[in-house]
Parts: C-alpha cells; sequence; structure tokens
C-alpha cells in the first residue's frame, strides 16, 4: 500500500560506485555465504513514481529505483522468489541470495518499474490485489488524495469522528494523512469504507481512477517473465475477518489471477503483513492449504534454511545512501524473524 504502510523504500542519493562494490560483496559473503548457512534477503516494494514526490520524498521515484537496482544487482544474486523458495528448502541458496518483490498492483509498477527491471535483467514478484484492478483504488489512496489536494489551511473531519488538522505545509499535510490512515486502518471493511466515503462528500477532490493496474498489465508482467502472487481480492486485514470470508478473500484472489494470466498463482502476500497483528496461524494454515507455494509477511529479517515457506521476512532500509543501505542490508541478515 501506499504511504502508511510498511516496506517504504527510502532513496539512495548515488548508486554505489563500481570500485565498491566487490569489498560490498565480501562483506555480505560473512552474513549471506550461501549453501546450508545461506540467508535470503526478500525487498519489498510497492510504487515506483515517474519523479519525486514532495509529500512522500521517501516514495521510490524512477531514478532513485534505477539507481537501487544498479547496486542490487552488484552485490547480491537476485533471483525469482520461486527459485528462492526451492534453494532454502534444499540448502542450496547462492552466497548473497535477494529477490525484488511489488505489493498491491500499482499501475506504475508495470509502467515504470518493469523497464527498469528489464535493464538490470531482475527478477521480481508482483502480489496483486484483484478487486482494484480496471480502474479501482484502494482506500488509503483515496485519503491521500484527498488531503493531498483539500483546500485551505486547516481540515475539518470532526463531523465523521476524525478531527481537525493544519495542513498549511507538507510536514502537516503528511501528518494528517499519516493520522487518518491509523486511525482507519484496521476499522472493520464497510465502517472504513463508510468513512472514506464521508471524507470524499467534505472534501471538493476528484480522486484519480488510473493508478492501479489494468488486467493487460498484470499480463505484460507475466510474459516478461516476472511471477505474479496473490493479495487478496479486497486487500483487508486478514485478523479482522471472520475465517470464512478470509478464506474466500485469499482464494478468490487466487482464482481471478489464474484467470487472468492462465498459470498458477503460487506466491502469496499477506495484507499489511505483520504476524499476530494482521494475520494468524489460521490464514497461515489458509494459504497452505488453498495451493499456495510459499508466502511472505513484512517481518523484518532474512530467511534462512528451516524458516517457515509460508512466512518469509520481507525488508527494504530507509538509508539515502548507498554503503548505509548496504549496511543495514547486513544488519537485516541478522534479525531473529517474528512468525505467528
Amino acid at each position: 500500500m501506499a504511504a502508511g504502510e510498511s516496506g517504504y523504500v527510502g532513496m539512495l542519493a548515488n548508486p554505489m560506485p563500481s570500485w565498491t562494490l566487490l569489498p560490498s560483496r565480501a562483506f555480505l559473503n560473512l552474513f549471506s555465504p550461501g549453501g546450508s548457512r545461506g540467508r535470503l534477503t526478500i525487498l519489498i516494494y510497492h510504487r515506483v513514481l515517474p519523479q519525486l514526490d514532495a509529500l512522500f520524498p521517501g516514495e521510490s521515484d524512477a531514478e532513485n529505483f534505477d539507481h537501487q537496482m544498479g547496486q542490487l544487482a552488484g552485490c547480491f544474486k537476485i533471483m525469482s522468489l520461486l527459485d528462492a523458495v526451492r534453494g532454502l528448502r534444499e540448502g542450496k541458496l547462492p552466497p548473497r541470495a535477494a529477490c525484488i518483490t511489488f505489493d498491491d498492483g500499482y499501475a506504475d509498477n508495470a509502467e515504470i518499474a518493469l523497464p527498469i527491471l528489464k535493464k538490470h535483467d531482475i527478477p521480481a514478484t508482483f502480489f496483486v490485489s484483484t478487486g482494484f484492478l480496471d480502474g479501482g483504488r484502494m482506500w488509503n489512496d483515496t485519503v491521500i488524495e484527498l488531503i493531498r489536494g483539500a483546500p485551505g489551511d486547516t481540515l475539518d473531519l470532526a463531523k465523521i469522528g476524525l478531527g481537525q488538522f493544519e495542513i498549511g505545509t507538507l510536514p502537516q499535510r503528511r501528518q494528517a494523512i499519516n493520522n487518518v490512515l491509523d486511525a482507519l486502518k484496521y476499522l472493520p471493511l464497510e465502517s472504513r469504507q463508510s468513512r472514506v466515503e464521508e471524507m470524499c462528500i467534505l472534501i471538493p477532490v476528484i480522486p484519480s481512477n488510473n493508478l492501479m493496474m489494468t488486467s493487460d498489465q498484470v499480463r505484460l508482467l507475466h510474459s516478461a517473465g516476472m511471477e505474479i502472487g496473490g493479495h487478496t481480492v479486497n486487500h483487508p486485514i486478514l485478523s479482522r475477518l471472520q475465517n470464512d470470508a478470509a478464506c474466500a478473500e485469499i482464494a478468490h484472489g487466487k482464482e481471478i489471477l489464474e484467470g487472468i494470466i492462465h498459470a498458477p498463482v503460487r506466491l502469496f502476500a499477506y495484507p499489511n503483513g505483520k504476524p499476530g497483528r494482521d494475520y494468524a496461524t489460521d490464514h497461515v494454515r489458509m494459504v497452505r492449504k488453498i495451493g499456495f507455494d510459499a508466502a511472505v509477511s513484512t517481518a523484518h529479517g532474512a530467511a534462512r534454511i528451516g524458516s517457515d515457506l509460508y512466512q518469509l521476512p520481507r525488508f527494504t532500509p530507509w538509508d539515502r545512501e548507498s554503503m548505509r543501505f548496504m549496511f543495514r542490508m547486513a544488519q537485516n541478515m541478522l534479525k531473529p524473524v517474528d512468525t505467528v
């Protein structure tokens, strides 16, 4: 998801110079030597914007994503997620193994990220929430665009229980967005949607309807050799649903994607993805029973032999400076992984 969700990528000020790649690889080999001692780093992205967004400067844009991919390709062995899962299962990961993943299904994944991935010969997995394809919009993006475009220096949402906000500066607008997203994120789906619709009435802004992929763009990614993964239909917090409803969200999203790409969908990402808060052991069992080969969370850390293949951790450092970016990647390999 966009702002307010975990997993945003910090921008790198400059790509890593070529002369630093060899020592960087040697440094990372200490933490991820491959084989039975291998570590799998899975990076999580959401959007890749055409240019820097002044309201959310931490979001990845085309120039910086290109730099990041060049740095990562030089320092890591970037694999498809299915190949990495196989390597984990067999204890045969290469040194410095890494995967690239995207969540939600934003159109810029196909329009901007895909050409950059192809330029660097990098595979990636795209986890798509099918309910927003072909003109839909995620609730959080509606909130973001409403507050981004709201006129004036103050925003009064008190009558719908969301408070009053100063929005005269970009930091104030950003904070207002984050506060509203936090207030709505864990509400039941119907209550959350009702509040968002009330916001649409109060704020004279018409949000864009072309933020998310079309079905043709999903097919484009698949035909380019990218993996397509399930991410439910409506991106609910699974732990807030009855089990029957959660199972239907997971299974129906898989069925829709398989109908689009005419191929099996074998990977899944839990919406929001925090173990114990956003999904539970029941959901892990559902994902396995429905027929996925593996699933990813948003817990930090790196997977290793013996890790639960249905709760693989994902991480992306925020640092702008190249060497700190790589240092945090190494730190992440040593973190204990949270699961349910």
